[in-house]
């Protein structure tokens, strides 16, 4: 079942079945990313530049900086959520990603 997915508004939304579904101003803890230098980067997202689909998974490719030390990167799969039978699962904001990879 095709989902379609893409970004909005210069990068401030991904939209998921022609809905808003992501907002870029959530701050999403990463962990194993080589993002910064911070054991837990605390990254506010700050623009999204790509959207992608691996197996069941979303991911984004997002702008942010770390609001511990301030640094400014970019995360080029971040997963976002879900897709489970045509209807798409958002992760929190707060959920733990420790990977570079979208999960399976």
């Amino acid at each position: 079942m095709t989902v379609p997915a893409r970004t909005l508004d210069d990068g401030a939304w991904i939209s998921v079945n022609n809905a808003r579904a992501v907002s870029n101003s959530d701050i999403w803890p990463l962990a194993s990313y080589d993002f910064c230098d911070c054991d837990v980067a605390h990254v506010l997202c700050e623009a999204f530049f790509d959207v992608s689909v691996h197996r069941d998974v979303l991911a984004v490719g997002a702008v942010g900086q770390c609001i511990d030390c301030g640094t400014k990167d970019t995360v080029d799969a971040l997963p976002v959520g879900r897709v489970i039978d045509g209807e798409f699962h958002r992760f929190g904001p707060g959920s733990f990603q420790a990977t570079n990879e979208p999960r399976s």
